[in-house]
């Protein structure tokens, strides 16, 4: 029986530019501590599909846990402005909100 992760990898082999299924897949890596492929895929998703705002908060938080905090902040801040572009008073917020926990202002 194939791993959530492998269906996943199958699926993406049919469509790689699936941004929701990048993500999710971004998701199983850090399930399974493989951090560096997680953060890989979620560093793709915001600079080839920045629009998908979930990539930059999901990135900050995986970051934040490993201790890297100015890489955290980064994501977070790209994530507020990409979220302010779209309207999304809600993401923004909630990035803004993460960033005050680290220490940022």
């Amino acid at each position: 029986m194939a791993s959530r992760r492998e269906k996943l990898e199958a699926m993406l082999a049919d469509d790689p530019q699936d941004a929701m299924l990048r993500y999710m897949l971004a998701l199983e890596f850090e399930k399974e501590a493989d951090h560096e492929r997680s953060l890989q895929l979620f560093e793709a998703l915001m600079s080839n599909d920045p629009a998908y705002v979930p990539a930059f908060l999901m990135a900050g938080q995986q970051l934040a846990k490993l201790g890297r905090i100015d890489e955290a902040k980064s994501a977070y801040r790209r994530g507020i402005e990409q979220a302010r572009l779209q309207g999304n008073d809600h993401a923004s917020g909630e990035m803004g909100a993460f960033l005050v926990e680290l220490g940022d202002e």
